[in-house]
């Protein structure tokens, strides 16, 4: 024993309810008892506790206090002779034997012993050397206390089993006690309903979401407002995390090993089944969808546009330290378009930038009109060529589920040695059936805005027309995202379809629908006026990148 030798006291409880009863001072009252008794301090600096961690499942270790006093054993903080007091061994570890007697080694190998207040018994080195059967009985204790865990667990998922089988089939409406809550719900004599701030607050994101808006921006809106999404407050990880909860749907989902379960209604919806799968589409478009800067791009930052020499991305080139407009706008050659091709010298046979002004303004005069709009996005390859990929997706969706029921049955047929390859298969086959979900509701959301009236979509666009121009933040979040619905590509040709031409006076935008529709249009660099390809001279061989098509 050293002089900085100490008494730690660990208590443990898996559920939180366990720490009202008597157990916990009597223990800790156990081991102020020891301490001094054999001269030693009880040491409360180290907080020891853990409630509703379960040590079955090793969370106390891989979350909790055990955990932390694991490591400092490790690191020589917790000096040799030291003494760990706990009720019992089982609350230590109740994990399969092998790795709960690693445990207690690792404890006692570093010279620390261990009492048990139960009944009093030490574990150290010393008295295991005196009396090896210690050892055993260790051991015996271990394997009695992850049996009972096990057990446990296995009734416990059966019930949950039954529960989940029962909602599903509408035989059974209950609670079930497993997973967590939505921060916008609240249980009411057994029922959940909405509670209406977490509610408002969770919708003004999804709505600013949908508008575009960034993450940190509506963190702050939300801050602004007084409102909250959860306990926790507000933060920009917990927006994507709540955007891809099917507890928007109403929806409970839980796995019980590894079988998904999905409660439909068992939650207040906030959002129809439509828009939902709009949100995940748009969530799918993340990455396109945020404006960098203080001027969002409309047509940059989309991994959509390409240089026509060389096929390379255009960036923006925003030279905002430049003496601007007398309104505070940023001059309109201040604004431009580059490709990475020139400005990595990576052999773009044509030089130079352009503005991004009179690209824009084509851009949005061009998808205003109904008539441009219309031979733009409707065709033989609009609205019918989503729904022939829908059936086709959905076709394939169903067959994995087939083959899923199929080695599900096998499963239960070899229940007592379930063949290891049976049970790859059968994970393989839910993650493949999780992304054939994931690619039908982008679908059944494409074809959605494929079958919307053009006249509609038009007037979208002319809405945004005068916003876009004057640089609100707003309607080019907006138009930024109707240019993310409606193209595949953009390909710009910054010095005209002829670059070889002195006269350089045109910009050259080839725009592809994600119809499979095209259209070119010559644009004047200095108003931003265009002329459709119609009417437009073009060699016979116009440079047209293969990333581009």
């Amino acid at each position: 024993m050293t002089a900085k030798s100490r008494v730690y006291s660990y208590l443990r409880f898996s559920d939180p309810k366990q720490a009202a009863g008597s157990s916990a001072d009597r223990q800790t009252e156990y081991a102020r008892r020891w301490a001094a008794e054999h001269e030693m301090r009880l040491d409360e600096t180290l907080s020891l506790r853990d409630e509703g961690l379960s040590a079955y499942h090793q969370k106390h270790v891989t979350q909790g206090a055990l955990g932390v006093f694991l490591r400092a054993v490790e690191e020589g903080a917790v000096p040799p002779g030291s003494v760990l007091v706990v009720e019992g061994l089982d609350r230590l570890s109740r994990a399969e034997p092998i790795f709960a007697q690693g445990q207690l080694a690792a404890i006692i190998g570093a010279g620390i012993r261990v009492i048990t207040a139960a009944d009093g018994r030490e574990y150290s080195r010393d008295t295991l050397k005196q009396d090896p059967m210690g050892l055993v009985y260790s051991l015996l204790t271990m394997i009695r206390a992850h049996e009972e865990s096990d057990t446990k667990s296995k009734r416990v998922k059966a019930a949950i089993r039954r529960q989940c089988q029962g909602w599903v089939a509408g035989t059974w409406r209950g609670v079930v006690r497993n997973g967590k809550d939505p921060h916008w719900t609240h249980l009411v004599d057994g029922r959940f309903e909405l509670s209406p701030d977490r509610a408002t607050a969770v919708r003004l994101m999804i709505d600013m979401f949908k508008q575009g808006h960034g993450a940190v921006r509506t963190v702050r809106e939300l801050t602004n407002r007084g409102l909250t999404m959860s306990d926790a407050g507000n933060s920009t990880k917990q927006i994507y995390k709540i955007i891809r909860n099917r507890a928007l749907l109403g929806e409970k989902t839980l796995a019980v090993d590894g079988e998904e379960y999905r409660l439909e209604g068992y939650y207040p919806a906030l959002l129809s089944t439509d828009e939902f799968a709009e949100l995940q589409y748009l969530a799918d478009q993340r990455g396109q969808r945020k404006g960098k800067g203080e001027i969002p791009g409309i047509v940059t930052g989309l991994g959509i546009t390409r240089c026509g020499y060389c096929g390379t991305a255009i960036v923006g080139q925003n030279l905002m330290n430049r003496k601007r407009k007398e309104d505070g706008r940023p001059q309109d050659g201040h604004r431009r378009l580059i490709c990475v091709g020139y400005s990595h010298n990576e052999g773009c046979p044509v030089g130079g930038s352009c503005s991004v002004v009179p690209i824009e303004r084509a851009l949005m005069t061009y998808c205003s009109d109904q008539m441009n709009l219309s031979r733009l996005v409707e065709g033989d390859r609009g609205a019918s060529a989503y729904a022939a990929r829908l059936a086709q997706a959905r076709s394939q969706a169903a067959e994995t589920e087939r083959q899923i029921e199929r080695i599900t049955d096998a499963l239960f047929a070899e229940a007592d040695a379930a063949p290891a390859a049976f049970v790859r298969k059968a994970r393989e086959l839910e993650e493949r059936l999780k992304v054939e979900r994931e690619a039908i509701d982008r679908l059944e959301h494409e074809l959605a805005v494929s079958s919307a009236a053009t006249p509609a979509i038009a007037q979208a666009w002319a809405e945004l027309v005068e916003g876009v121009d004057s640089l609100d933040y707003d309607a080019r979040m907006k138009a930024r995202q109707l240019v993310v619905d409606t193209f595949s590509k953009i390909v710009i040709y910054h010095r005209g379809f002829m670059p070889a031409e002195e006269d350089h006076k045109s910009i050259g935008i080839l725009l592809l629908s994600k119809h499979g529709n095209t259209r070119m249009l010559s644009v004047d660099r200095r108003t931003g006026s265009w002329t459709a390809s119609a009417d437009v001279d073009l060699p016979d061989s116009l440079p047209i990148p293969d990333s581009a098509t």
